[in-house]
């Protein structure tokens, strides 16, 4: 009888706990019964209102790396960084279709389609202005190495891309910022 490895284990062991954690950045919109219109329509008064940009996260229900960037955006020391410049968006688009209990939210494929994600992966991240117009996304540019989704950055140029899309959509966030956010990802990083 062949026994999985230890490594395996973990991995299963880590799967089931970041599987079964709530999207804790992402409780100010709720999508329960909602379009992707009408959850982008409420992120945008949201935004406006506490001039704020929109962090978009598009993912599945099934999607490790969007726990995990859930955990990144929901840690102590990351939180108030992240929540002072953006209002937290999550939108089901990755579901299965025979899944009984998850399900795609109405028109998020299309808009992850118009938002440059159609067939990017999970998760595929969008900063938007508070009218809804694209700032950054994490497609980094064939043209840099490497090109195509970073989705949850770990990998150092991931990390590095994902520093490109703070500065840009939101750069009035200070150098320590900055620095706390990569220092955080890097340290939790699989690849270092």
């Amino acid at each position: 009888m062949l026994l999985p490895s230890r490594s395996a284990l973990l991995r299963s062991v880590l799967f089931v706990a970041l599987a079964s954690l709530p999207c804790v950045a992402c409780a100010a919109i709720s999508d329960a019964g909602a379009s992707a219109d009408e959850v982008m329509a409420r992120a945008k008064n949201q935004a406006a209102a506490e001039h704020k940009n929109i962090l978009l996260m598009f993912g599945a229900s099934w999607c490790v790396n969007c726990r995990l960037f859930d955990k990144f955006l929901a840690d102590p020391a990351i939180h108030p960084i992240m929540d002072k410049a953006f209002v937290f968006v999550d939108m089901n688009t990755g579901e299965s279709p025979n899944d009984k209990r998850h399900t795609n939210l109405p028109g998020g494929e299309k808009l992850q389609a118009s938002l440059g994600g159609k067939g990017a992966g999970w998760p595929y991240i969008v900063m938007l202005d508070p009218n809804g117009k694209r700032l950054a996304d994490s497609t980094r540019p064939a043209d840099r190495g490497h090109g195509g989704n970073i989705g949850y950055p770990s990998a150092p140029y991931e990390i590095d891309w994902f520093v490109e899309m703070m500065k840009t959509a939101e750069p009035s966030l200070s150098a320590q910022d900055i620095t706390t956010l990569r220092d955080w990802l890097t340290a939790h990083s699989n690849t270092h």
